[in-house]
């Protein structure tokens, strides 16, 4: 993917700023000549205005009927033209001449303009004309008397350079909002795209483009299955391995995006996902005789849910590696603990050797070996599975490694089974006395007795400790994977407890109280190697 010329944000900050300030010099240039306009109008109507109320005074229509005081017309004349802004108000008669005038000494004159004679003629307009005062836009209105008779007229004058600058001044304005909005624009765009920038972390669209394409590579290349959902539970993503696991399961449906999950994956929880916002890990899910093993999480943005992810794989597979697994750590334990005990006892043996104590040295050689050859015996007497019992032997020095004691006591003595069930029972029991070392840890009497029993093709394994025991509380959740009261990274091994039990179609029972220790009872068909016992 090529790198473009210019990065995101200056693209967007020049592309932004240029159309801001198109758009706002092509509104100037429309909307300048509209308010030059409105604002001649205004003036124009302002000095209609005044002449119209001068044309409706009494004062003024006595005044020029014959009935009123002449002398008042200039004293009224001039009120009104200070109040309202104007150049000039000026009243005249039928002759054209002024009853009033800014200046005194023009009173009695006649009016000045050449553009007077409609107004006489009973006709209101405007004009504009040269005057004593200057250039001006005059309003004339004819004044009548009662009985309809024009008696005169009034006009009333605003200097051309008042007009002018009343319409430049608005060219003023509109030229500084045009000015502001542009900067503004630039403002704007700067902010919009440092913000673009931010929430593409950072990233040109060449890099979002390859980003785009090595997620694509790395969603068909992986194996667990991922299939991805809107908040309103349609797909919007499959990737190649779930397409596979569907077909496997018989579902064939084409273009799976965009159609419902449950259409595609009828046995799917993502809607659930979606309204409770919570995750749902490890989950095992059926889909058309396939077991898989499920992860689905929600897809949340600003607090709210906006879909949902699911990936997933075939059980059979995770379920073999873990397995060998478990089997491996389980053996590796019990190995561990015969190394570190023997080495224990080359010690001993190292330093007796040193201070030439042999007599005591053959004793306790005669001791250990005795000792030793009697707990293989005893062990191997009771379990006729060698692989099973050299892991009970095992555990036994892990108990005294942890000084605690672990006895072994059967009621029948249990056959070889076949070898899938050894593999199993290495989990269950293995994973039973851990837990019960771990609780006589802290008990002033640390014993854990496992009593076996072997009747009808049923394996029954009790496993007792002295330890403190369990509350209810605890009881209900012990089985949850990932719960313990040891502390985080812990609480797998009931879950694979009852994993291995639901694959042999065992059951289990479990009776503990608060100070008074703990018993697991496991029962389990077990069919002895070759239907022999």
């Amino acid at each position: 993917m090529k790198k473009g010329k210019w990065s995101l944000q200056v693209t967007i900050t020049v592309f932004v700023c240029a159309v801001v300030a198109l758009s706002l010099l092509v509104t100037n240039l429309l909307v300048t000549s509209t308010v030059t306009e409105n604002s001649e109008r205004n003036q124009e109507e302002k000095a209609g205005n005044v002449a119209r109320i001068m044309a409706e005074t009494p004062l003024i229509i006595d005044a020029l009927d014959g009935k009123g005081d002449k002398a008042a017309v200039q004293d009224y004349a001039n009120q009104v033209r200070m109040a309202s802004g104007v150049q000039f108000v000026v009243i005249m008669d039928m002759k054209g001449t002024r009853l009033s005038h800014p200046d005194p000494a023009k009173v009695g004159k006649p009016f000045v303009g050449g553009d007077e004679e409609e107004v006489l003629r009973g006709k209101a307009y405007t004009s504009i004309s040269e005057g004593t005062l200057g250039r001006s836009l005059r309003s004339f209105t004819p004044i009548f008397n009662a009985e309809g008779v024009e008696v005169g007229a009034a006009a009333v004058g605003i200097s051309l350079e008042e007009v002018n600058d009343a319409a430049e001044k608005s060219r003023e304005n509109i030229l500084i909002g045009t000015v502001l909005g542009i900067l503004a624009g630039m403002a704007g765009a700067v902010f919009l795209a440092k913000y673009i920038k931010k929430i593409l972390f950072g990233l040109e669209p060449f890099a979002i483009a390859k980003l785009l394409q090595e997620r694509s590579a790395v969603l068909q290349s992986v194996r667990e299955g991922v299939i991805a959902v809107d908040q309103d539970a349609n797909i919007t993503l499959v990737n190649k391995a779930a397409e596979k696991l569907v077909h496997k399961a018989g579902l064939t449906i084409q273009n799976p995006v965009g159609k419902d999950i449950n259409d595609y994956m009828p046995s799917s929880t993502l809607k659930r996902v979606l309204q409770t916002g919570k995750p749902e890990l490890d989950e095992e899910q059926e889909l058309k005789g396939i077991t898989l093993l499920t992860n689905r999480v929600p897809v949340i943005l600003d607090g709210k849910t906006v879909g949902a992810v699911a990936t997933f794989r075939d059980k059979t597979e995770i379920s073999q590696l873990a397995e060998q697994l478990t089997g491996v750590r389980l053996y590796a334990d019990a190995l561990r603990a015969q190394s570190h005990e023997f080495m224990n006892k080359l010690h001993v043996i190292l330093g007796m050797v040193h201070m030439k104590h042999y007599e005591e040295l053959a004793g306790y050689i005669s001791g250990v070996v005795g000792h030793h050859q009697g707990e293989i015996g005893s062990i191997s007497r009771k379990i006729k599975d060698p692989v099973l019992a050299g892991f009970l032997i095992g555990k036994v020095s892990k108990a005294r490694e942890e000084g605690a004691e672990l006895v072994y006591t059967t009621g029948y003595p249990v056959p070889e089974g076949e070898e899938h069930l050894t593999h199993e029972l290495i989990t269950i029991i293995g994973n039973l006395i851990d837990n019960s070392l771990a609780a006589v840890e802290h008990s002033p009497h640390k014993k854990v007795s496992v009593h076996f029993d072997y009747g009808d093709e049923i394996l029954t394994v009790e496993v007792k400790d002295t330890g403190s025991g369990m509350s209810d509380d605890i009881q209900s959740r012990i089985f949850e994977k990932g719960f313990s009261t040891k502390g985080s990274d812990r609480g797998i091994g009931l879950h694979l407890v009852r994993e291995s039990l639901s694959r042999l179609d065992g059951d289990m029972e479990i009776q503990s109280k608060e100070g008074r220790g703990t018993k697991v009872a496991v029962y389990i068909p077990y069919e002895s190697k070759g239907g022999t016992s």
